[in-house]
């Protein structure tokens, strides 16, 4: 049974929930519109606070998240993971609660219009009492919401986030905001009825407490503990994210506001606070855990630049699509891809951590189209060489280098730095061998015959080989005869007869096995049969043009249940997935291998690494294709709507990572 007012209202309405922000801006527009001045202006007032609190929170979220800034800060190094993300997804719930409160204030006090914009005495009235009251008040009452009843049916649902962050601070039940705007009203209220109330109070006053409650909730550590040292009873006057972080870990301590001075008093004072504090501080220069595996990447356009975890955590908790509100941003998305092609160095952007392994991401600051100008070509390989340098002298034990990183234009596959630096400790991967793996173990055992795209590529070359030894044919689209033949002479003698080059889409108008390597235009694709299934390889993914026709996703791998941390999606795709790269770099570093995966692909290497990969699974996935153009509906968290279809998060072509140690199924 659900205890009273542990629910909100408006909690299954989604997104429909902010048209209860409605009357407010109707009442603001219509005074806008049809009459001379807004004169009920405290309307406006509401709505510009929400914005303002909701702003508070996201600055914190994109701070607290910008881990190349903090990750030698944090408290508790472990990651945000989705179900945390999913439990405070209607963290801002109490927004909404307090601007209705609010407005109702405004409706019953209509004199709250004639408040000045200034008044000193507001502010000092409204300390003073938030010292005598809002503090104490809220010190016992959060007391006593970790009693029994009040902390099962109540409390704990804020305490069920193991790792805080700013949206902890408003992921709370309806009851606990409601008393929490209580304790927030009162210095407002009472200041307002001596007289001395005004508007920048109550602007000042409502930020401020947004800003430190999001500061306690932070898990980075901001307040250097000289300040305590140099202003010792400082401490007891303002907390720290370490000093609420302990409330977090250890429940029974640490219950105040902001001020520890109650605590003290009430002695409940966790006698770790201030040595914690003062390590966390101290060590923050220090370099932190040395990551066992590290996932080169690069941004592919402006839009997705906006799919970082920093920038908004909730839209980098699903599979990245390009939304209308991304559009506005798009300016401020330029004008930082400036100033990171002007002076940024590869940075860490997100981290989880597999069976003891602490894997990192790591992004070079340049994107797609960056790469395909020839005088940026000399300034893209400096970098992706730093990152593989940095990686050697901290001890990571294997890079794996994403997509136009191991562009074979651009190193040949990473062939350059391992040729350039003979004495690299770390291990650089392309992973194209498990991505040539993937597509290959999806091929059905009886096709006897396949299209390809992108023949003369490194994933093209390596397929059209592996095929041509299973006596597979392969028409090889490309209109380069050389680059065919050389090919054509990698095959053993017996199989070269099973590659045929062919120049025009037509030869394939009886084939049903297309394998895209290379971009295809919905013209193209007319040329296939009905009933054609199109495996790819090819970025980004061709349109799904024929309805007739079904579509593979590209080549990916589910990381295992058990990953910790884990709380952003790898661009497209879904939740726990990677890209097969990505998963040929973890693969390489949890077998052990000591040698490098650059330049061409080893045929030979193909099944090894698929069966490491498979060594310890037990059971094949069910896959799914789609047909075109109908897509697969998902809701905000991108599960999968579509009924009798559970959600496995395993596309076509995508391979599952599962099990004890490093168990792989797919």
């Amino acid at each position: 049974m659900v205890a009273p007012l542990s629910a909100w209202p408006w909690e299954n309405l989604g997104v429909f929930k902010y048209l209860l922000y409605g009357p407010l801006a109707a009442k603001v527009l219509y005074s806008w519109i049809y009459e001379d001045s807004i004169k009920d202006l405290w309307c406006l007032h509401i709505l510009v606070i929400c914005a303002l609190r909701g702003l508070i929170h996201q600055l914190w979220s994109s701070y607290s998240t910008t881990l190349f800034l903090t990750r030698n800060r944090r408290i508790k190094p472990e990651g945000v993971d989705f179900k945390q993300i999913d439990r405070e997804w209607d963290w801002d719930n109490f927004l909404i609660l307090h601007a209705l409160l609010a407005y109702m204030a405004c409706l019953i006090f209509p004199s709250l219009d004639d408040l000045p914009l200034w008044n000193p005495k507001g502010f000092i009235t409204l300390l003073f009492l938030h010292v005598t009251v809002s503090e104490p008040l809220y010190y016992w009452a959060h007391r006593y919401f970790h009693e029994g009843y009040l902390f099962t049916h109540y409390h704990s649902l804020h305490h069920s986030s193991s790792v805080t962050h700013p949206y902890t601070a408003g992921h709370a039940t309806f009851l606990e905001h409601l008393i929490l705007c209580i304790v927030i009203g009162i210095p407002m209220a009472a200041s307002i009825m001596m007289g001395y109330g005004s508007t920048s109070m109550v602007y000042g006053y409502v930020s401020a407490f947004d800003f430190l409650r999001c500061l306690g909730h932070s898990n980075v550590e901001v307040v250097p503990h000289e300040v305590f040292i140099k202003l010792p009873f400082l401490k007891y006057f303002l907390y720290t994210p370490t000093y609420h972080s302990l409330h977090h870990t250890e429940m029974g301590t640490n219950f105040c506001l902001f001020m520890p001075l109650f605590d003290a008093m009430g002695n409940t004072v966790n006698r770790n606070s201030w040595q914690l504090h003062k390590k966390i501080s101290s060590d923050s220069a220090k370099n932190g855990r040395v990551p066992d595996f590290v996932f080169l990447a690069h941004g592919v356009d402006l839009t997705s630049s906006m799919h970082a975890p920093f920038v908004f955590r909730s839209f980098a908790s699903v599979p990245f699509s390009t939304r209308i509100f991304l559009l506005p941003l798009l300016p401020v998305a330029f004008l930082v891809m400036l100033i990171m092609w002007a002076w940024s160095k590869t940075f860490l952007v997100s981290f989880y951590n597999l069976r003891g392994h602490l894997h990192q991401t790591w992004v070079v600051p340049r994107f797609g189209f960056q790469y395909f100008l020839p005088f940026a070509m000399e300034g893209i390989n400096k970098r992706i060489e730093e990152a593989i340098l940095r990686a050697d002298r901290i001890g990571v034990k294997v890079i794996s280098l994403a997509a136009l990183n191991k562009n074979e234009a651009l190193n040949g596959g990473g062939t350059l730095f391992v040729e350039k630096h003979p004495d690299l400790k770390v291990r650089v991967v392309h992973g194209n061998t498990l991505t040539a793996a993937v597509i290959l173990n999806e091929i059905p055992k009886d096709v006897e015959e396949v299209f390809l795209t992108g023949a003369t590529s490194k994933l093209g070359r390596a397929i059209a080989l592996y095929l041509c030894r299973r006596r597979v044919r392969v028409l090889m689209l490309t209109l380069s005869t050389e680059r065919f033949q050389k090919i054509q002479r990698e095959a053993p003698a017996d199989c070269q007869n099973y590659l045929v080059q062919v120049t025009k889409y037509q030869a394939a108008q009886n084939c049903k096995t297309w394998i895209v390597g290379k971009w295809i235009t919905p013209r193209q694709q007319s040329w296939a049969p009905s009933g054609t299934h199109f495996h790819q390889f090819v970025v980004p993914p061709i349109l799904a043009f024929r309805r007739d026709c079904t579509y593979g996703d590209l080549a990916a791998m589910r990381l295992p249940d058990d990953v910790k941390g884990l709380g952003s999606c790898e661009y497209t795709m879904e939740r726990g997935v990677v890209h097969a790269c990505h998963a040929g770099g973890v693969v390489h570093q949890l077998e052990g291998w000591t040698h490098h995966e650059v330049g061409a692909i080893d045929v030979d290497r193909i099944d090894i690494v698929w069966k490491a990969a498979l060594k310890h699974g037990e059971h094949r996935r069910v896959k799914r294709a789609r047909n075109g153009p109908k897509t697969e509906k998902m809701d905000p968290h991108g599960k999968s709507t579509r009924p009798g279809l559970p959600h496995t998060g395993v596309s076509h072509g995508c391979v599952s990572l599962a099990g004890s140690k490093h168990d792989l199924h797919w």
